[in-house]
């Protein structure tokens, strides 16, 4: 199994004549993901590498009913309207890639698809991967071999480049993942870790998680108070990054969007505590992550 991705999904690429939509339909159809069609509103019977393009979601979801994922890569302020389309059209999963929607604009987004029952992963992130079932976003790249692999280690992450650089540490000790999810680093995302982390805990084929956490936002915090209250029970290693942002005073934008400290709030310092007393193992430096994977496993 996995979370969120399998065999069966089937996806729609929003934005599929763009530079990023062309680069993201080349992608998922080398990772063996079915991508069945694109959109982008008057440039319907087009083509991208062989994927027929359509002017709306109904059409493309016309051409093939299995559609359920959506993949938005429009401009901002189109980002909104895109997934209201894809969320009326049946898509269960909508994954947004593009960067600095308005956060009004996400905020309506999220409560939109939770009325619809939907789940959305972004904005601002760069998509998830099942090694060896598929892919839906631009996570990874040409090498994503070298980096990813089949296993049973969860992982999640806000940042898509260190989600591909603790894969591949994980790859290289010989621990594979089953599902890695970079969730998007703006100040509102659409499913958070305590969000994710239930799926891991039903999906029979994860038998640990590693969360990439950083500054800022309580991403971590939410997560250490689920784990902590036995509603997790899987091992949970974690890595907190940003001690150094913190040597450099306040006022400094440094990060993502949502990585907002304040005093005593969101600090690398505050998220280590947090994880540590819900029983996370908190890793002191990245490259520790896969000894305490492997330790959490002999458990």
């Amino acid at each position: 199994m996995s979370i969120l991705i399998d065999q069966n999904t089937r996806v729609v690429v929003q934005g599929a004549t763009g530079k990023m939509g062309q680069k993201a339909t080349k992608e998922m159809l080398a990772e063996g993901t079915t991508v069945s069609a694109g959109v982008t509103p008057g440039k319907g019977g087009q083509e991208v590498k062989g994927v027929p393009v359509f002017d709306s979601v109904a059409e493309a979801v016309a051409h093939d009913p299995k559609l359920n994922t959506s993949l938005i890569l429009v401009p901002p302020l189109l980002a909104m309207d895109a997934a209201y389309e894809a969320i009326d059209a049946g898509m269960k999963l909508v994954v947004i890639i593009t960067e600095n929607v308005p956060i009004k604009d996400a905020a309506k987004i999220v409560e939109y698809a939770r009325r619809h029952e939907c789940r959305i992963i972004g904005p601002g992130c760069a998509g998830l991967i099942s090694p060896g079932k598929g892919k839906v976003g631009v996570i990874g790249s040409a090498k994503e071999k070298d980096m990813y692999s089949p296993g049973r280690i969860g992982f999640l992450s806000k940042s898509g480049g260190m989600s591909s650089e603790t894969s591949m540490l994980l790859t290289k000790a010989g621990l594979g993942q089953s599902t890695v999810v970079s969730v998007g680093g703006d100040v509102i995302a659409g499913s958070t870790f305590a969000d994710l982390l239930p799926l891991f805990e039903a999906d029979d084929e994860t038998d640990a998680v590693v969360l990439f956490a950083e500054i800022g936002g309580a991403y971590e915090e939410i997560a250490a108070e689920l784990i902590k209250a036995k509603k997790f029970t899987k091992p949970v290693i974690a890595f907190v990054c940003g001690r150094f942002a913190e040597t450099m005073g306040t006022g400094l934008a440094m990060g993502h969007a949502g990585a907002i400290v304040e005093e005593g709030f969101g600090t690398a310092k505050d998220k280590k505590k947090a994880l540590k007393e819900a029983g996370v193992l908190v890793a002191d430096y990245h490259h520790d992550i896969p000894e305490l994977v492997k330790k959490a496993l002999k458990k």
